[in-house]
């Protein structure tokens, strides 16, 4: 009767992904750098993913968990879902994406701890490149498109004035957070980085990280890894209808956002009111300020600019590839 059923072995062989040893690590390798983009506000990962030939993949692996991958989860016919399912090729790939962002969440973390102007400066010039990158696609400059460009930055603007600078540490936010963050895997420009920024929590996730393997911290990791699977299969599909639907709408929009964000990352703040918490600092209320004219502006504007050139780079790299 289920002599014609799929054996395990049999469906990971069908299931699309890479065929030898050699084509699993080419892919773990580039699983690392899109991982190592992803933890960098402003470097997205979907870009490196585009300029290593593995984006169309990605989209069609992500769009591969369905109903029928789900009818077949609900009647525990596993091989059914491997074959279906794009399973070996996300292994690979999300095995080198966590390698990297548990190996840089610890340098990111010292950085932001012992060096905050000069890491916000570098993220300023990411982010503001980034903004070129994907103002681009807007497919015409015309009254509608800057109308919702418009309200994209208006609105960022004065959400990132309300979202407090120490955001709930409870398990929900930080569910909400992945579901969110994970979006910006399949968006070229947008990293999910910068998400965990205007979200406030991006030192959080990254110090977690840091030692992932304490138990509260692999409570942490798990939630916010549910969260990023939810995100994936639900909010990649509504972006994905948004951008072939109304594409130049919602890119006007997405622009603006990052415009907006500008306020969140800008290096130079005075710390308005703090709070001291089993010896840590929290910072509760904070005002953006003009830098001092001395060595160290220079330094942040020459931060800035390296990280401009660096998304130029990719993107110049990235239209050479299309081409």
């Amino acid at each position: 009767m289920h002599k014609d059923r799929l054996t395990l072995r049999q469906a990971w062989a069908q299931s699309p992904g890479p065929e030898n040893g050699r084509q699993a690590a080419l892919l773990a390798m580039k699983g690392f750098c899109m991982g190592a983009a992803d933890i960098i506000p402003g470097v997205s990962g979907g870009t490196i993913a585009f300029i290593t030939g593995i984006y169309d993949q990605l989209v069609d692996a992500i769009r591969s968990f369905d109903v029928s991958v789900l009818n077949r989860l609900f009647r525990f016919d596993l091989p059914g879902v491997v074959s279906r399912f794009h399973l070996k090729f996300l292994f690979f790939l999300l095995f080198g994406i966590g390698l990297a962002i548990v190996g840089m969440a610890r340098v990111m973390h010292h950085m932001l701890s012992n060096h905050p102007v000069e890491i916000w400066s570098l993220f300023f010039g990411l982010i503001a490149a980034s903004i070129y990158i994907v103002g681009k696609r807007i497919e015409e400059l015309n009254g509608t498109n800057i109308f919702f460009c418009a309200m994209g930055i208006l609105g960022c603007y004065l959400l990132v004035g309300m979202i407090p600078v120490t955001t709930p540490e409870t398990l929900w936010f930080v569910f909400l957070c992945g579901a969110i963050a994970i979006c910006a895997m399949i968006l070229p420009g947008i990293s999910g980085a910068f998400i965990l920024l205007m979200l406030g929590k991006y030192e959080y996730i990254t110090r977690t990280l840091k030692n992932p393997f304490l138990p509260d911290n692999l409570e942490i990791i798990a939630v916010f890894l549910a969260g990023a699977g939810l995100g994936i299969i639900v909010f990649s599909r509504v972006l994905h209808y948004l951008l072939d639907r109304w594409h130049a709408a919602t890119v006007s929009v997405l622009t603006g956002f990052m415009i907006g964000a500008l306020r969140k990352v800008w290096p130079w703040k005075e710390i308005l009111e703090s709070v001291v918490i089993r010896g840590k600092v929290h910072v509760l209320r904070e005002q953006n300020i003009l830098p001092g004219m001395d060595g160290d502006l220079v330094v942040a504007l020459c931060l800035m600019a390296l990280g401009m050139a660096v998304v130029l780079a990719l993107d110049w790299i990235s239209n050479g590839r299309s081409e």
